[in-house]
């Protein structure tokens, strides 16, 4: 059998009985096979335990004082549909168990207990709830997926996916550079989905995230008894990534140990566990970073010969300040989504502020937009959202909420009217008598300059501008 991944604990198996040889019995025969235990000396005690902590499976005498086993199969269904439950019943009782499977009991054991009977069907039945368990998992991350299209029609977004989607057909390493918050596993899983090995898994690992005691054992996986702790032999993320692509966020941040490993990976297509001997693995490798690698190797932090390795087909994502023409395409982006989400009836943004996401500089780029978006949607109440739903960093600048405008030599003079006109409200919060008094005007030209920018305001955008 496959062994468990890093972040999946020994499968914990609740006995119930009233009698306390049985339950120690059981529990002596589940420890020996690796699972964790837990006992209950009654249904309300196994109740108990299911609303504390993750239970696999229950396996539960069907005639109990107070609360007999079927009660508590509905009642523990009821709290965990996904609970399994292995009902032991008398000999010649044998319609009960069958009428409990009737209410969703997995299967059955008949007293007395054989042990091989019993830890063969307990297996299963975690076997079972571990695969229904993925199968949710995998659902959730498909659910979250969706909608995760790469949005956007600048030009220089446009460049990086035209040779994305080159390097996609090949195996070459891709390094994918770019301040944090532009997409950078966004983009990695792009490449995956049209590469050849798009039926194959995608396993993404945040070097920075994971200690780095434990990183190398995370990676390359380890050998039973390789340290204080290795109860079990285990596959690291390479195996996973077996017959896919390995992504490797925040690759500057993994120690000069793990570097030797990494480079003879992608040299020689072989990984080494922890105490453990050598094995072939077929993945494709894709990387990330928001620092700049080259100083990285000149100051001694990361290794040449790695850096050549991983920088095969280099892509500088660009920051949201350098494709603001794609904001507005975004910001609608998000707002559909969350309020599809959240169960919010918003139709969209209001010019103004289109306006002011435009003139932000969006340090976080396209999670900070995400984020603000999801904010704004969750806390407007309008069916549009406005410059007042914006977050405060949003609309004001760092000088007392004042904020430098600039223009390309060429715009518009009535382009630029419009956006002084608009910067000014954002400014004064809406006050429009205060922004006519800023710019030297006459309030009513305020309004009738307003008039005209609502009249010239382009339809929402179509799917066009949505790249998948």
């Amino acid at each position: 059998m496959k062994s468990p991944s890093p972040e999946r604990a020994a499968p914990t198996v609740l006995v119930v009985d009233d009698e306390p040889g049985i339950r120690e019995a059981l529990h002596k025969i589940f420890l020996k096979e690796g699972w964790a235990v837990v006992e209950a000396a009654n249904g309300r005690e196994a109740l108990s335990v299911i609303r504390q902590r993750p239970v696999r499976v229950m396996i539960t005498d069907l005639r109990m004082p107070g609360m007999g086993g079927d009660d508590l199969l509905k009642a523990a269904k009821a709290l965990v549909p996904e609970l399994e439950v292995v009902v032991m019943t008398a000999y010649g009782t044998v319609e009960n168990a069958v009428d409990a499977m009737k209410l969703g009991a997995y299967d059955f054991v008949s007293k007395p207990l054989k042990r091989a009977s019993v830890v063969a069907t307990v297996r299963k039945a975690i076997e079972k709830a571990e695969l229904v368990a993925e199968n949710r998992a995998l659902r959730a991350r498909l659910d979250a997926a969706k909608g995760r299209e790469i949005v956007g029609h600048a030009q220089a977004l446009r460049a990086v996916l035209d040779v994305a989607s080159q390097a996609a057909a090949s195996s070459a390493t891709v390094l994918l550079l770019g301040e944090s918050g532009t997409g950078k596993e966004l983009l990695a899983n792009y490449i995956h989905a049209n590469s050849p090995r798009r039926d194959g898994p995608f396993v993404p690992v945040n070097c920075a995230a994971l200690p780095e005691s434990i990183l190398e054992s995370e990676l390359f996986g380890h050998e039973k008894g390789a340290f204080t702790g290795a109860v079990r032999s285990r596959d690291g993320r390479f195996v996973e990534a077996d017959g896919g692509t390995l992504f490797l966020d925040e690759i500057a941040d993994i120690s000069p140990a793990v570097q030797v490993k990494l480079l003879r990976a992608l040299q020689e297509g072989e990984i080494e566990p922890v105490g453990g001997k050598t094995r072939r693995v077929d993945f494709r490798l894709i990387c990330a970073t928001n620092r700049d690698l080259a100083d990285e190797v000149r100051s001694g932090r990361f290794r040449e010969d790695l850096y050549y390795r991983i920088n095969v087909i280099p892509l500088h994502i660009p920051p949201l300040r350098d494709r603001r023409e794609d904001i507005p395409l975004l910001a609608e982006h998000f707002v559909r989504r969350y309020a599809e989400r959240h169960g919010k009836r918003v139709k969209g943004l209001e010019p103004m502020a289109i306006d002011a996401l435009v003139a932000y500089g969006w340090p976080g780029n396209v999670r900070e937009l995400e984020n603000a978006m999801e904010r704004a949607v969750v806390l407007g109440k309008g069916d549009t959202i406005g410059v007042a739903d914006l977050p405060p960093e949003v609309t004001a600048g760092s000088d007392g909420g004042r904020r430098l405008v600039t223009f390309a030599v060429g715009t518009p003079l009535a382009e630029v009217e419009r956006r002084m006109i608009v910067e000014t409200l954002n400014f004064t919060g809406g006050d429009k008598r205060l922004a006519a008094d800023l710019l030297g005007i006459a309030t009513r030209t305020i309004y009738r300059k307003l008039e005209a920018v609502e009249a010239q305001t382009p339809p929402p955008p179509s799917d066009d501008g949505v790249l998948h």
